[in-house]
């Protein structure tokens, strides 16, 4: 990393930590230190998520904040914990959980609130169960440029400061080096976390967590005349919007178990996750997965199914019996609808489709048959879109296919495409759509660049080396993915093209 003039006015003991969870008890967690990386070095820090928490760019240069964040010490007001949760996983039951290589440092005031700073990969906790509590630089790095990547795109996600390396040997399926990654985010908590009190009949404590929960982050939902139940019913609108996100970009999660969905429906724990390349509904990014229940098209069934289960974990706080039941499943039934319109508006969106009609839904489940048949690249096709015209030319397929066959050479049945062609130019001229101005629009919805596999391969590969630089750069480059700014290096297109052959072997899991 280039070192930068440090700011002065940045002083960690000046911070102001108030660590509202912690001071919740030791039902909810364990006080303990991090086990601290040896030798540590930084690898990268992300300059938008410091702005985020109101800190200067050269934080990272204060006396001690390299060992502060790779686990040695703590700056004044921190207070660390790690949190216990249960959940399940792969849709079974998976008993006490928690956070078995993570730490809580605290909770910060920041311009927009307070957030929490969390290490990931810093060390044996009560709740590592078989783990050693470590994080490899491989999963680090993925975690470190996805959550940045997510926030630019507008998507809901917990965010990371900095990752910080060492030589430290850690056992995967190879051997590896350890790294640590600060995450910060409004809360942690997640679904397991209410589903830990309620499986084991600790009702005052899941009262505790849910009024928490109410107090800190949905303070509207105090005044509902069922507060829990319009908890329950604010995260399943979150829920689904956050998923609908997901969908349109293609990206897939990899890992939907209850333990790994947030209540404030933020994307949280960046595992086996994946930008789709081919388009396929079917698609699985993780390869632990054998039986496909997180695949791409599944991800909406799957968040109503873990619902479902927050909704059953917070049955003691509704009331009684079957009214209790009926209040719980009143209040996640929103979700199916706000998803479906959240869905629908997106994609439409993605098609510069400014006005709603009856017939869009088939023109959007169209066009996906048609890239799902042919495995068109999600990401490129989108954004080939935008430079669709509607101009009407004679009526021969010539004319046509010379008109749009940037967009058109992405597909294999082209005579299918052209049939689509002509469907979507007729649907974009009845609402007096301006090819130049329904471009621009499409631009700011459909992402240039998306972390893909190969992409992160290529920075993690660089980085086992001792060169960070490639992190750094692809960071830069996943924090605009909507723009073509006209001084942009001329490598940078590469970011923007196709995979090569050799990522269609890459293999993600969920040690990654």
């Amino acid at each position: 990393m280039q070192a930068q003039p440090q700011d002065v006015s940045f002083v960690p003991s000046r911070l102001r930590w108030i660590n509202r969870f912690a001071a919740l008890g030791p039902r909810f967690h364990t006080a303990l230190p991090a086990q601290a990386l040896p030798q540590p070095r930084w690898v990268a820090t992300s300059d938008a998520a410091a702005q985020w928490l109101g800190w200067p760019a050269a934080w990272w240069q204060a006396p001690g904040a390299l060992e502060v964040f790779s686990g040695h010490s703590l700056w004044p007001g921190m207070a660390s914990v790690a949190t216990v949760y249960s959940g399940h996983q792969f849709g079974v039951w998976a008993g006490q959980l928690g956070d078995g290589r993570a730490l809580l440092l605290g909770e910060v005031e920041t311009p927009h609130g307070s957030a929490e700073v969390q290490l990931k990969g810093s060390g044996l906790t009560p709740y590592s169960r078989m783990g050693d509590g470590r994080a490899v630089l491989r999963s680090s790095i993925r975690e470190f440029l996805c959550s940045e990547a997510m926030h630019a795109l507008g998507i809901p996600t917990t965010r990371a400061l900095c990752l910080a390396a060492s030589d430290l040997p850690v056992r995967r399926e190879t051997m590896e080096t350890a790294a640590v990654v600060t995450r910060v985010a409004e809360s942690f908590i997640r679904f397991g976390h209410f589903e830990h009190f309620a499986h084991h009949q600790q009702h005052e404590a899941l009262r505790l967590l849910a009024d928490f929960v109410i107090d800190a982050h949905y303070p509207q939902c105090r005044e509902a005349a069922q507060p829990y139940a319009a908890l329950l019913r604010e995260v399943a609108l979150r829920t689904a919007e956050l998923i609908a996100q997901w969908q349109a970009v293609g990206f897939c999660h990899g890992v939907m178990n209850t333990d790994n969905l947030s209540i404030l429906g933020l994307t949280i724990d960046y595992g086996p996750f994946g930008f789709m390349d081919g388009f396929d509904p079917g698609h699985v990014c993780n390869h632990s997965d054998d039986r496909g229940r997180y695949a791409y098209a599944n991800q909406p069934a799957v968040g109503f199914w873990n619902l479902a289960a927050l909704a059953q974990a917070l049955l003691p706080l509704l009331g009684e019996g079957e009214a209790a039941t009926e209040s719980a499943l009143a209040a996640i039934e929103p979700y199916k609808e706000t998803f479906m319109q959240a869905a629908e508006r997106r994609m439409r969106a993605k098609l510069g489709l400014a006005t709603r009609r009856d017939e869009d839904p088939a023109l959007i489940d169209d066009l996906q048959q048609l890239m799902a048949a042919g495995h068109s690249d999600f990401t490129i096709t989108f954004r080939r879109l935008a430079g669709f015209s509607t101009a009407e030319q004679a009526d021969t397929p010539a004319d046509k296919q010379a008109d749009n066959h940037a967009i058109r050479d992405l597909f294999i049945d082209r005579e299918a495409f052209d049939a689509w062609a002509q469907r979507y130019a007729a649907r974009l001229r009845a609402e007096h759509s301006q090819d130049t101005a329904r471009a621009a629009a499409m631009n700011q919805v459909n992402p240039r660049f998306v972390l893909r596999n190969h992409l992160a391969e290529q920075a993690i590969q660089q980085a086992r080396t001792g060169d960070f630089s490639e992190v750094q750069r692809l960071l830069k480059v996943l924090q605009r993915p909507y723009d073509e700014p006209p001084d942009e290096p001329p490598e940078y297109a590469a970011y923007a093209g196709f995979p090569p052959d050799w990522a269609q072997t890459l293999e993600v899991s969920c040690s990654s």
